[in-house]
């Protein structure tokens, strides 16, 4: 599969629409306030977030996020 990098605007806009749906008009201003504030380097939080999860369990907990979804 190729991806191709979206222009900013859009990706801006899908980020937006996403986090609204996600999270409500408060939580995702919260969001973005607290990312905007803090030093944040997404790749280690996610590095640390997954260390203690098999590949097995992620792949159920994505299944599953899929399956709420759809």
């Amino acid at each position: 599969m190729k991806s191709e990098i979206k222009p900013d605007t859009v990706l801006r806009s899908e980020g937006m629409k996403v986090l609204l749906e996600k999270l409500g008009r408060v939580d995702a201003e919260r969001f973005i306030a607290l990312i905007i504030k803090e030093p944040f380097d997404y790749t280690k939080w996610q590095s640390d977030l997954m260390k203690d999860i098999s590949v097995r369990e992620l792949s159920s907990k994505a299944m599953k996020e899929i399956g709420e979804v759809i």
